[in-house]
């Protein structure tokens, strides 16, 4: 990578160096399309959360009212119900995408194309380090993203608490989508997204490829997270007998049979021997007793969400830090040869 110019020393310039003011209006349609997109999806989670899920509720209490006896007709507000999981799965899957969307614009527009087209550069002889130049790119757009998201995040865990238990077909807490958006995971995907592309301008300096690498950064952090996830915690094993089959309702982590000697190993697959007698031969053979779930309870939420919260954040400040580290070596001033004088 072939070293910038240096910006000027202090006192080489009278300008003033730029502050955040400068980034705002750089950068002006970005924050209100932000805005918009924020008072937008609260307005739809308020709407899931009062009227809608009311609505909801009472439609489901029509249908099992009037349907649960297995009548020929019976009527209830099925549009209700409908309209509740539309809406649901609008808001719930554009929160999910939204930190894609910060990582796309951070990496294609907050630094790719001004590394590339050098805006950066020119700021930075007018007053503005590089290292400033890239703290005050990733602390505006930090806090602006975290409340925004964060208030999404807020609005969605109420919405959904307020339909738990009271709509029949409402999400578990475990369904992939709304255990990350219930909880502050979703704010630190976003702020990897930032990060990534803050490393992708630096490093690539180039609007594409920036934007890629963010995107990148994002997709595997939720990918290795919904991985580790289950495993950030200890899981609650339950062991049933042969005839009852599996029991718990949660996050799973494993399952299978428990032998005589107390060994787990992986289940054949015949089911329970009070639906398919024929599986007791089977379990005998493998010296099987009964079957164990291991599997993370709703209580277990928030340590899950804190951990994996914490070990994403993690994963952004070490983004940040490359990024940082990079940008000094590729500014640094290079070392000047002394000349000896002239005899």
């Amino acid at each position: 990578m072939t070293a910038l110019a240096p910006p000027p020393a202090a006192s080489e310039t009278t300008r003033t160096a730029p502050g955040a003011g400068w980034l705002l209006r750089l950068h002006r349609p970005a924050l209100y399309i932000w805005i918009g997109v924020v008072a937008v999806l609260a307005l739809g989670l308020v709407w899931l959360w009062g009227p809608l899920t009311d609505s909801s509720v009472a439609a489901w209490r029509q249908y099992r009212e009037a349907c649960d006896d297995f009548r020929s007709t019976c009527h209830y507000d099925q549009d209700s119900i409908v309209r509740y999981k539309s809406v649901y799965m609008y808001t719930t899957g554009a929160l999910t995408a939204l930190p894609f969307v910060v990582a796309a614009w951070a990496g294609a527009a907050l630094f790719g194309r001004e590394l590339e087209h050098g805006t950066a550069q020119l700021a930075w002889t007018q007053g503005l380090s590089p290292v400033r130049w890239l703290a005050t790119k990733l602390i505006v757009p930090t806090v602006l993203v975290t409340a925004g998201t964060g208030l999404l995040v807020a609005l969605h865990r109420l919405m959904w608490s307020a339909g738990d238990g009271r709509i029949d077909t409402a999400k578990s807490w475990y369904d992939n989508l709304t255990l990350h958006t219930n909880g502050p995971t979703t704010v630190a995907f976003a702020l990897t997204g930032l990060a990534g592309g803050a490393l992708g301008g630096v490093l690539l300096r180039r609007t594409l490829p920036a934007l890629t690498l963010a995107l990148t950064c994002v997709a595997a952090t939720r990918f290795l997270a919904d991985q580790l996830m289950p495993h950030l915690w200890p899981a609650v094993t339950r062991v049933t007998s042969l005839a009852d089959g599996y029991r718990g309702s949660g996050l799973g982590v494993d399952s299978g049979l428990v032998t005589a000697t107390g060994a787990h190993i992986a289940d054949p697959g015949c089911g329970a021997t009070s639906v398919s007698p024929g599986c007791a031969t089977v379990y005998a053979d493998l010296d099987a007793t009964g079957f164990y779930t291991s599997y993370h309870p709703e209580s277990h939420y928030w340590p899950l969400q804190l951990t994996t919260t914490a070990l994403v954040l993690a994963v952004a400040a070490a983004l940040a830090v490359a990024a940082f580290v990079l940008l000094r070596r590729s500014t640094a001033t290079p070392t000047r040869v002394g000349t000896k004088a002239a005899v």
